[in-house]
């Protein structure tokens, strides 16, 4: 909670009896700007044969009011030229300058970390995807000045780097460098803009880059064998190849994965120890795991390989059933070992260890694995990987930026004590503007990370297939293109109506697709007023007809807050709960509590009645859960580890519980 973030506060509460604890577009102007390009997703999946849903394209949809409208609304008016300033801020981790010096614009040394110049092409990405919607002609020319220095920047060969091009170090010296996480997010962000803007200019350069690659490791050399990094650029190189036509460029995105473990030497951090194909858990960084995942599962949209999916469905199913926190967070884990012994950090633990206080789930990582099932549900058409998904994007996603859209956070641990118990390397306990700001910790590579996922949410919430358009996340848009107009109004995730207006509808028969999320047992469809076919949890509805406009579909899901408790084989969750509300999860803070009771002394019960209200002035609008708790006798531990069990106290306190993403 924003108010006081030097509080302490957990999302854990303890539960009585066994003593439990529980765990827009809006106002954007518009302005004259160049000709669209050819409507395109983000992922171009119409013409990858392996995926069964296709994206929608970039313009086609527009949130109009509600919770992602405003958030969209944040990034451009805000998190875009925060983060832009950030990037200028001598000190700061990710550092734009850089590539002045390297195109000989500036003098001065190489300043950040090795991995800087990849987040300045995801800030050019958020660009792209703000500038898509918006036309914002001052946007588009700011992207065009940074293109054209990176233009100067870029070597004659097509390799662009600065961490090597302005030091004495040499290409492809060491992994940790980031080279491929560099050029695959130039790589992915040019092909963006090209989208958005229909202009050449980055296009080019990432063309350049690309064939650059393919000279150096299209036979890949020995020492790649087992020494792939944050592999940014196979993701990068599949979409390369879906907007060129160009087969190169995906031949060489599975040369990476092939690549990846293939010679004795390798290591479980990156994941190269064992051949994809063939690893049985995710393991190591998790960031550098869930990349690898998503490239493969772009590869595989195209070729249908079938040892390749497999492979994906074993780890996601190793992920979500023994490795993934509440919160949607991947790698939990800050320092430690793998199973197999190798050193690793912000990495995925073994199998159900899921720290609270200590755990990790940096920001780039939960956006990764939003990214990752994305990719599997439009493989698939299934909902499981849709409810990741939005687990994620709602609650650890969210989390990492302030409500002010200025400020970040790397780490999102799930519980906190005070400041005499500090929290892990990497995390801190307020939200940082930049990597100069006294108290900021970790890299600056997740606020640019999130504001290119919060800025193209919306071409996430439709697909299509031959016949059918699929409703994947819900919030207020319109979907418009040459065959189907359709408006969506809703409250979500704040409430579970949702309602769908045909406006103009194509010929025939099609079917609308309605996401019933896992947790919304009981949900129920009517069409025009008359029952509709069964919503059953955690599939898509079908609703098929012969559409005319003016037809009405709606869609309730039970939103009754609900406790959840973990496998206990978690064992730092056993006895636990967490308190959840349609997709987001609640938590309890210190400076909700009366005063004199500390958090440690509040259990629910396990029947307790929870009870939504919206309050449209807390923390920018959100609903909280009140309810009451029973107090427990804590008491003093000062200098105990162990002491005999006190009994309960038959006291009640008011709860408040918030949204954990503010």
């Amino acid at each position: 909670m924003e108010k006081s973030a030097l509080n302490d506060g957990v999302i854990i509460l303890r539960m009585k009896s066994q003593p439990i604890c529980l765990i827009l577009l809006v106002g954007a102007t518009l302005a004259a700007a160049p000709a669209p390009a050819p409507q395109a997703g983000i992922t171009a999946t119409r013409e990858s044969p392996y995926a069964k849903l296709k994206r929608v394209g970039m313009r086609e949809v527009r949130w109009t009011r509600g919770f992602w409208a405003e958030r969209f609304e944040l990034t451009y008016r805000t998190t875009v030229p925060a983060i832009w300033d950030a990037m200028n801020t001598p000190g700061n981790g990710s550092y734009f300058p850089n590539l002045r010096v390297a195109a000989g614009l500036d003098k001065g040394e190489y300043r950040g970390m090795v991995y800087s110049d990849g987040d300045v092409y995801k800030w050019i990405e958020t660009a792209a995807q703000v500038f898509n919607l918006t036309r914002d002609t001052d946007l588009d020319r700011r992207m065009d000045e940074a293109i054209a220095i990176i233009a100067k920047a870029q070597a004659p060969d097509g390799y662009i780097s600065t961490c090597i091009q302005l030091t004495d170090k040499k290409r492809w010296e060491q992994p940790a460098n980031h080279e491929f996480y560099n050029i695959g997010h130039l790589l992915t962000a040019a092909v963006i803009h090209h989208r958005a803007t229909g202009k050449t200019n980055f296009l080019v350069l990432a063309r350049k880059a690309a064939d650059n690659l393919f000279t150096e490791f299209h036979r890949p050399p020995d020492w790649l064998l087992n020494a792939g990094y944050n592999p940014s650029q196979i993701m990068g190189l599949v979409e390369l190849y879906r907007e060129t036509g160009d087969r190169r460029y995906l031949d060489l995105a599975g040369v990476f994965v092939d690549s990846r473990g293939a010679a004795p030497g390798g290591t479980e951090h990156n994941q190269s120890r064992t051949l994809l194909r063939k690893e049985t858990e995710a393991v190591g960084h998790a960031v550098l795991g869930t990349y690898l995942y998503c490239g493969a599962a772009d590869i595989f949209a195209e070729t249908g390989e079938k040892g390749l999916w497999d492979a994906l469905e074993r780890l996601w199913r190793n992920v979500t059933t023994q490795k993934l926190s509440i919160i949607g967070g991947a790698g939990g884990l800050f320092h430690g070992m793998t199973t197999r012994r190798d050193p690793t950090h912000e990495a995925f633990g073994a199998n159900y260890q899921l720290p609270n206080r200590t755990g990790k789930h940096e920001t780039c990582a939960t956006v990764a694995n939003a990214m990752w099932n994305w990719r599997l549900l439009s493989a698939t058409g299934e909902a499981r990987f849709a409810d990741v998904m939005e687990q994620a994007l709602y609650n650890g996603m969210l989390s990492a930026v302030s409500l002010d859209g200025r400020r970040f956070f790397y780490a999102n641990p799930l519980r906190r004590y005070g400041a005499e118990f500090p929290l892990s390397n990497g995390a801190s306990v307020e939200r940082w503007p930049n990597n100069a700001a006294p108290g900021a910790a970790g890299g600056f590579c997740c606020p640019a990370n999130l504001a290119r996922t919060i800025a193209s949410v919306h071409t996430l919430a439709y697909s299509r297939s031959p016949s059918a358009v699929w409703v994947n996340l819900y919030g207020a848009n319109t979907l418009d293109n040459d065959a189907l107009e359709l408006i969506q109004e809703t409250d979500y995730p704040w409430e579970g109506k949702v309602r769908f207006k045909i406006d103009r509808a194509p010929q025939g028969e099609f079917a609308l697709m309605l996401r019933v999320p896992g947790w919304a047992e009981g949900a129920s469809i009517r069409v025009n007023r008359m029952p509709g076919p069964p919503a059953t949890a955690g599939t898509y509805a079908e609703v098929r007809r012969q559409w005319a406009a003016g037809d009405i579909v709606e869609l309730d899901l039970p939103m009754d807050a609900r406790l959840v408790e973990a496998n206990p084989l978690v064992e730092e969750n056993r006895n636990q709960a967490a308190v959840l509300r349609g997709p987001m999860v609640y938590c309890l803070e210190s400076p909700d509590l009366p005063a004199g009771v500390h958090i440690n002394d509040v259990a629910i019960p396990a029947g307790v009645k929870l009870m939504p209200r919206h309050d449209a002035k807390l923390l920018k609008g959100v609903t909280v859960l009140e309810g009451q708790a029973q107090l427990v006798c804590s008491g003093e531990w000062s200098g105990l580890l162990y002491r005999t069990l006190r009994p309960q106290k038959n006291e009640t306190v008011n709860l408040r519980l918030i949204p954990y993403y503010a």
